[in-house]
């Protein structure tokens, strides 16, 4: 039987009885490097919490009047592990997980405190991005799923960060671009044990049926839906082409509202750390066929910044 927790599904219950979409942000390191910030670094976006926040200010701000009604901090590269790595205390360590909600918070607040900034709009949500151990690595891993660690290893991993991100008192976290299914276990038993927290789980896949790591995204939603404290689920950082099919085998296992945030389409290249070959397809032509099959927080990830997520909302609010 398909499952819904519904006591920690009021959030946006709310929002959806005002509006049946939540449109996402689109890539922050894709924003980043638009505007000339070089990101050749382990810590990839999360340098620029230490280095630069002004940067890091001014796309979450540019993302909000491009219409996004959520957006993500840049939390997703950062851990207790890499910061340490570049010399920084433990101390300092949690200072800078801490400030990626706490800068983002500051955004939306100034957004909203702007009158002419709310006609049309709900308050904007912070979801603390929790990215896959694989993006701690910095090997390209979170395209494939095989790790060094277990279950085990993989919940160790992701405990600190995950009680820091949550106490620093986001909306919502983003569980996202996980590979594996054990590392969306590890992940989802955090969740249950955070009295209180909400959060969504999304997906990378390699095709439209299978996580990177080729279990079938459908067993995966199965062992997760109706799991306390999981109030969306979906997909990101996959190409577009493979939404609607992975949307499709999803809902045949959940009622949970479904997440689609996926990338240009273009591919990544592990060792080259680049992006190559075109977009596939454009957000706006597909969004319509994702909401259909069930996806209520849709947006972009990588190679996608503030002009798609500004023609995606016109294209979505068409219905509301």
């Amino acid at each position: 039987m398909r499952a819904r927790d519904m006591a920690s599904s009021s959030l946006l219950d709310r929002i959806f009885a005002v509006q049946d979409v939540i449109v996402l942000d689109g890539g922050l390191a894709t924003a980043l490097e638009s505007l000339g910030h070089d990101l050749s670094d382990r810590l990839w976006s999360a340098r620029l919490l230490l280095d630069d926040p002004n940067a890091i200010r001014e796309v979450h701000r540019r993302y909000l009047e491009a219409g996004a009604d959520c957006i993500t901090t840049a939390s997703y590269q950062a851990s207790i592990e890499g910061f340490m790595g570049r010399g920084l205390t433990r101390a300092r360590s949690v200072e800078l997980l801490q400030f990626s909600v706490e800068l983002a918070m500051q955004v939306r607040d100034d957004f909203w405190a702007v009158e002419r900034n709310r006609p049309g709009r709900i308050r904007p949500l912070i979801a603390a991005s929790i990215g896959p151990y694989g993006a701690y690595l910095a090997n390209g891993a979170e395209y494939t799923g095989r790790y060094d660690l277990d279950e085990e290893g993989l919940y160790a991993f992701h405990q600190p960060r995950f009680e820091i991100l949550a106490d620093a008192g986001p909306d919502l976290l983003a569980c996202e671009t996980i590979p594996s299914q054990s590392e969306g276990r590890a992940l989802a038993r955090l969740v249950e044990q955070a009295p209180g927290v909400r959060a969504w789980m999304s997906f990378s896949c390699r095709d439209g049926h299978h996580l990177c790591d080729g279990t079938p995204f459908g067993e995966v939603i199965r062992g997760l839906s109706g799991r306390h404290g999981i109030v969306a689920i979906g997909v990101n950082c996959t190409a577009p082409q493979h939404v609607a099919s992975l949307l499709e085998d999803a809902r045949g296992e959940t009622d949970l509202p479904l997440v689609a945030y996926p990338n240009s389409g273009e591919v990544y290249n592990v060792s080259a750390h680049g992006w190559s070959g075109g977009p596939s397809t454009r957000l706006t032509d597909e969004a319509p066929r994702w909401r259909a099959a069930g996806a209520r927080l849709i947006g972009g990830c990588c190679r996608t910044g503030f002009d798609d997520i500004r023609a995606l909302r016109e294209r979505l609010m068409r219905r509301t």
